[in-house]
């Protein structure tokens, strides 16, 4: 059975990089050996591996990927420290706010 990685990247801008792919080593060198030189990380180089989680279905993956996406920063930072717990109130707040 083939396994697919969901991956966040710390970017030297402070930004951070959300991918999908089913070999997590492979992708991680062409991201710091600029494979793809017109990609968003080649030009934020150096890049750190911060979060990754794995699945069997690459419907899943991708799936997962789009809705990481389209997280804000504090979001992304609360699944990347593993807070659990913060992720639904930073969800409920975007739509709080006017």
């Amino acid at each position: 059975m083939k396994t697919y990685f969901v991956y966040i990247l710390s970017c030297s801008d402070g930004s951070y990089y959300t991918g999908v792919t089913s070999n997590l080593t492979q992708r991680l060198e062409d991201h710091k050996h600029r494979k793809h030189l017109n990609s968003y990380t080649a030009r934020r180089l150096p890049v750190e591996l911060v979060y990754y989680c794995t699945f069997s279905e690459v419907i899943m993956a991708i799936a997962t990927e789009k809705q990481i996406k389209k997280w804000s920063r504090a979001k992304k930072q609360a699944l990347i420290n593993e807070e659990f717990d913060l992720l639904p109130n930073l969800a409920k707040k975007k739509f709080l706010k006017k």
